[in-house]
């Protein structure tokens, strides 16, 4: 089946169960999705009830879409996201985003939880400012869906400078200490090696993870407005003491993840006053 036709069957089949209308998709990360807490009045529908969509597989993403309010703002939560590694095919991984889009939303919050480069302590914030994607295949590649986005889509600004400066002083406001930096993916599911930490900095990394690229890649390209914030679970692979392991990682981001929610709902906040809704 075609992409185009993956996304429209999924489209109907999501709304056969909800009319639901948003204007703020967020995506949680690896030991998150504790940031669907946020929401008032929520509707959850799980992956497999969605015609078409890809499911999640791995702990710690649960594997639902989440309505409802933050500050009174209709947003949707993508709470677990669905990885290349898991066997999904780049163009099948952002089907989410795009079903997102398709419902209304106009602005994309992107979340990871990534390790940590250029010095960068466990729990720290770090804003996206840019993005490193070409260790992983393009969700573009095949035939562009005309009705999404043009076929070469500028990847220039690909994190709004606007959304950016609101993030960097709702941060300001609430406290909480925000470095900016570029993000690189991998493909996983294996973590980097050490050699590939040396050759990512020596790129312009400052965080690393196996996700989010692709997601920003397809946004871009249907002109959502972007945010991407990664919290650092660990110092990237040769920069610990400690071997990386998947379990440490979300009990770190267990920990970490209530700064995050802090952070996103005083953005929706901004954004309400601003846009007025």
């Amino acid at each position: 089946m075609q992409t185009a036709e993956k996304l429209n069957l999924a489209y109907y089949s999501l709304r056969q169960q909800t009319d639901f209308k948003p204007k703020i998709a967020l995506v949680c990360g690896t030991g998150l999705g504790k940031l669907a807490e946020l929401i008032d009045g929520f509707q959850a529908i799980p992956y497999e009830k969605i015609e078409g969509m890809p499911i999640s597989t791995v702990d710690g993403h649960a594997g639902r879409f989440v309505f409802g309010y933050v500050r009174g703002v209709p947003v949707v939560i993508m709470q677990g996201r669905v990885h290349m590694y898991e066997g999904y095919s780049s163009q099948d991984s952002v089907l989410p985003i795009r079903l997102m889009k398709l419902m209304g939303a106009e602005y994309l919050f992107l979340s990871n939880a990534a390790g940590g480069i250029n010095y960068l302590d466990v729990g720290t914030l770090v804003l996206l400012k840019d993005q490193i994607s070409q260790m992983v295949p393009s969700p573009l590649i095949g035939p562009n869906i005309d009705a999404l986005g043009t076929r070469f889509p500028s990847m220039s600004e690909i994190y709004d400078k606007h959304l950016r400066d609101i993030v960097k002083e709702s941060a300001k406001e609430l406290g909480l200490r925000l470095e900016e930096g570029v993000y690189m993916q991998f493909g996983g599911p294996q973590y980097e090696t050490p050699a590939e930490i040396r050759m990512a900095k020596i790129l312009g990394a400052d965080v690393v993870g196996m996700s989010t690229c692709n997601e920003a890649i397809a946004g871009a390209h249907m002109g959502m407005k972007i945010i991407g914030v990664s919290v650092v679970s660990n110092p990237a692979a040769g920069l610990g003491d400690v071997p990386l392991d998947h379990m440490h990682v979300k009990e770190t981001m267990h920990r970490e993840v209530q700064n995050l929610a802090k952070l996103a709902g005083r953005v929706i906040e901004k954004l309400k006053l601003e846009k007025k809704w």
